[in-house]
C-alpha cells in the first residue's frame, strides 16, 4: 500500500529569539543527553514493550504524524497505550476513556509511554523541551501568530504539558474533543507561542525540572489514591 501524502504545514520564516542556542547549542545538548539516557531508557523500554504486547492485541509502538521543526511533518513515537485505531474515534483522551488499555493507564500516569521519543530526539525531530507537537488537524489551523511554533523543535515537554498534566480529568467524560478545542487548545497554543519567542537555556532547564517534579507528584497522588481505594 502506498504511503499517504502528508500535507504541507503552515509556513513561518520569522527570527528566533536565540538562534545560535536554538540551532546549535540546544541540538548538541539534546543529542548528548539522549545518548547518555539511551542505555537506561532501552533497559526500561524492553519490559514495557513486552507488557504492551501481552496486555492487548496490536503493535507495541504508536506512530503518528505531527507538525514539526521548520514546518516539516514527522512521525512521533510512543508506546501504544490505547486500543488499535483508537484515534479514529477522536484524538482527545477523556476521563476514564474505555479506549485506554490497562498497561496504557499506568504508563500514561508516569509518562512512560513517551520513552520511545528518545529516538525522535536522536534523529533531530524533537527536543527534550519544546512546544508539544499537535495533531495535524490542529497544526493546520494555526493562525499567523501561532505559526512560529513550527520554527523551533517540538519537545517531549513544555509549559502546557506541565499545566495540563492531568488533561483527561480537565476535559471530563462528556464530549472531550469539544471541551479541549474550546477551553484548552487556545491556551496551549498561547503557551507554545510564548515558548517559541522566548526559548533559552534557562527556560529549558526550568521547564525540564518542573516536568520531573510534576510527574513525581502525579505518581505520588496515583499511589495514594490506589492505597485509599484498597482500604475502602
Amino acid at each position: 500500500m502506498a504511503k499517504q501524502a502528508l500535507p504541507d504545514l503552515p509556513r513561518w520564516d520569522g527570527p528566533l529569539s536565540h538562534p545560535f542556542y536554538s540551532k546549535v547549542v540546544k541540538r548538541a545538548l539534546d543529542f548528548v543527553l539522549a545518548l547518555i539516557l539511551l542505555v537506561p531508557a532501552v533497559v526500561l523500554m524492553l519490559p514495557l514493550a513486552i507488557w504492551v504486547k501481552l496486555d492487548s492485541p496490536g503493535p507495541i509502538l504508536y506512530r503518528a504524524p505531527r507538525g514539526g521543526y521548520h514546518n516539516k511533518t514527522f512521525y512521533i513515537l510512543k508506546f501504544r497505550s490505547m486500543v488499535v485505531d483508537a484515534d479514529k474515534s477522536g484524538g482527545t483522551t477523556a476521563l476514564n476513556d474505555s479506549r485506554v488499555t490497562r498497561a496504557g493507564r499506568i504508563m500514561r500516569k508516569l509518562k512512560l509511554d513517551e520513552l520511545p521519543q528518545v529516538f525522535n530526539i536522536l534523529k533531530g525531530d524533537m527536543s527534550f523541551v519544546g512546544p508539544r507537537p499537535e495533531l495535524l488537524l490542529y497544526t493546520m489551523r494555526y493562525t499567523k501568530d501561532e505559526e512560529c511554533i513550527l520554527w523551533v523543535r517540538p519537545g517531549v515537554t513544555d509549559r502546557s504539558s506541565i499545566i495540563y498534566i492531568a488533561q483527561d480529568e480537565l476535559v471530563g467524560e462528556t464530549d472531550p474533543v469539544a471541551h479541549y478545542e474550546k477551553y484548552i487548545l487556545p491556551n496551549k497554543n498561547r503557551l507554545r507561542v510564548e515558548y517559541a519567542k522566548n526559548q533559552s537555556f534557562m527556560l529549558d532547564t526550568e521547564l525540564f525540572l518542573e516536568t520531573l517534579w510534576g510527574i513525581f507528584h502525579k505518581a505520588k497522588r496515583a499511589a495514594e489514591e490506589k492505597k485509599e481505594s484498597s482500604h475502602a
